[in-house]
């Protein structure tokens, strides 16, 4: 089941025919709120909203851990995000629409960026973190509609919630990335570890700070005035992604946990063993 989960100005999932309203906490904490169960275009889908209803989280008060456990317990198998992103490449302009395939983790660690520890050891790899799959389903989706997407992307997550310095722009440029966010990590990485074909439509807004024309610089009011601009356009996206049949998740992905977890099942606590075995469905 696909799971979809919206960013800045994506709340709700218009045209959702909501079946059921899931709530409650998990093992992990509360998630952001709550997973509406519905259908739409012949799919059942899931929706969650990532800041919360009304938009009260930050980026690194989200229960990113939360948040994917409760998906995976409502029966997703595939996860599809949307954020607003600042872009590195003049090639991705703001308004457009960008994918990343790759990413740059330059969070500071205070996230819970794993469901493993505390007494469950496990080494998942995310050499390649994104499902292809996902990925080119958008992308036909967008090229059906003649909407510019971009893919092949690196996305280098920052902490926030300021806005970067142009020393970090240039920075994050300079290590190979084209996109900044502050929403992807560690939810794609805590998507594989729960075996979640995952990706993401970023939502390009702005240049961050690295072009010398102020004009061209983040701030609050201009992205909030084109996300509002080409959110229409990536509604348009979803929306034909879901008239067509979905793509299968990657076996890869399905099974990313055989081999990984270190600790023995008969050294887990029935508590640890509970949630282990959701991650593993």
């Amino acid at each position: 089941m696909l799971a979809i989960v919206g960013g800045t100005g994506l709340y709700a999932l218009p045209g959702l025919e909501v079946i059921e309203r899931l709530g409650g906490d998990t093992p992990f904490g509360a998630p952001s709120g709550e997973i509406q169960r519905g259908r739409l275009h012949g799919h059942e889908l899931l929706f969650m909203a990532r800041h919360g209803a009304g938009h009260k989280l930050l980026p690194h008060e989200v229960n990113y851990r939360a948040n994917v456990y409760a998906l995976k317990s409502a029966g997703a198998t595939m996860l599809l995000g949307f954020s607003a992103v600042g872009s590195l490449v003049e090639r991705a302009a703001p308004g457009d629409l960008a994918m990343p395939e790759q990413y740059f983790d330059w969070t500071r660690g205070t996230r819970e960026r794993s469901f493993f520890g505390g007494g469950v050891a496990a080494h998942v790899s995310t050499a390649k973190p994104v499902s292809a799959r996902l990925v080119d389903a958008v992308e036909a989706a967008a090229r059906r509609l003649n909407v510019t997407l971009h893919r092949g992307l690196t996305y280098a997550c920052v902490e926030g919630p300021r806005l970067g310095t142009q020393a970090e722009s240039f920075f994050m440029r300079g290590a190979g990335c084209h996109l900044v966010g502050m929403t992807n990590v560690p939810e794609a990485f805590l998507a594989r570890e729960a075996q979640i074909a995952y990706a993401t439509v970023g939502i390009v807004t702005d240049y961050d700070c690295w072009l010398d024309d102020p004009s061209q610089h983040a701030s609050v009011a201009v992205i909030l005035e084109r996300y509002a601009r080409a959110l229409t356009e990536a509604r348009r996206v979803l929306d034909e992604v879901l008239r067509a049949p979905l793509p299968a998740p990657e076996p890869e992905i399905r099974a990313a946990l055989a081999g990984a977890v270190m600790t023995p099942d008969e050294a887990l606590t029935a508590a640890q063993r509970e949630w282990l075995a959701v991650l593993r469905r």
